[in-house]
Parts: structure tokens; C-alpha cells; sequence
């Protein structure tokens, strides 16, 4: 086949460090934009983006030029990049070192970006922990509590 053709959607969520409440209602929104930013540059034609104050939720194609982990090492460093030229306040700025990744069929992917664009809607009940650990075992994905936050 002379043509290599591709459609993986893959649902990224990462926290700020610590869970820090950073991304504030004035930041949120060019954090969202940034995040958007740096995966589309990065050949990835769909991105939908949502989270609160400490952590996002990001809906995208993942392309066919770059692995997951190259995708999510340049989404945390550029967009924290960007954060800490917003003032002082950023300096401080981190994403938690690690990050949870889960593949999404064409067929679930509305449900998802829905999903993604009420956050703060679903964290009126739910925290991010108790969010993150819904989906370790949704997708059966083993894991040790001790390496999960940081």
C-alpha cells in the first residue's frame, strides 16, 4: 500500500504538580488554547480540550508521525513554558511527572469530547483521584497507589 492512513484518538489526562490549583478561570481558557497549539503542530488535526484549576483532559488524534510518549513530553514542556511566561504567580509551575492515556474508538469519540468539555460539571462530585482511578479500571490497567501522584 503506497499510503499510510491513520485514525487513533487517544484521551490524555495529567495533573498539575501536586494537584496545585494553578490553571485559575483567567489561565484555563490560554492554557486550553496552548495545549491545542502544541498538538496541532504536532500533526494532530482533531483536539478537544477541558479540565479545572489542577489538571486536563485532552481528546486528539494522535497523527502518524509521533509516538505517545514523544506527543506528551512536548504538550507538558511547551505548554509549561508558555504558563510560567504568564507572571510571577507561574514560576512555580509543574506538570505531575507522569500521565494517564486511553484509546478512544470513532464511535466514542462524542461521548468523550462531551465528557471532556464538562469537567467542572463532573468534579462538582467527583475528585481527580477518584476520577483517575474510575479510568485505571475502567481500562484494567494495574497500578501502584504509591507512583501515582506526585
Amino acid at each position: 500500500m503506497p499510503q499510510s492512513l491513520t485514525r487513533l484518538y487517544a484521551h490524555l489526562i495529567f495533573s498539575t504538580k501536586n494537584r496545585r490549583p494553578f490553571l485559575d478561570d483567567t489561565v484555563l481558557p490560554r492554557m486550553h488554547g496552548e495545549l491545542a497549539t502544541v498538538l496541532r503542530q504536532m500533526d494532530s488535526p482533531f483536539v478537544v480540550v477541558g479540565g479545572t484549576a489542577d489538571h486536563v483532559h485532552i481528546l486528539f488524534d494522535m497523527g502518524k508521525m509521533h509516538p505517545p510518549f514523544e506527543l506528551v513530553k512536548e504538550v507538558k514542556r511547551k505548554s509549561s513554558k508558555f504558563v510560567k511566561t504568564l507572571g510571577i504567580r507561574y514560576d512555580n509551575f509543574y506538570w505531575q511527572r507522569g500521565y494517564g492515556m486511553f484509546s478512544v474508538g470513532p464511535m466514542q469519540r462524542s461521548e468523550v469530547e462531551g465528557y471532556i468539555r464538562n469537567q467542572k460539571e463532573h468534579h462538582r462530585k467527583l475528585t481527580f483521584q477518584d476520577e483517575f482511578r474510575a479510568f485505571l479500571q475502567r481500562y484494567e490497567i494495574e497500578y501502584d497507589e504509591r507512583y501515582v501522584w506526585d
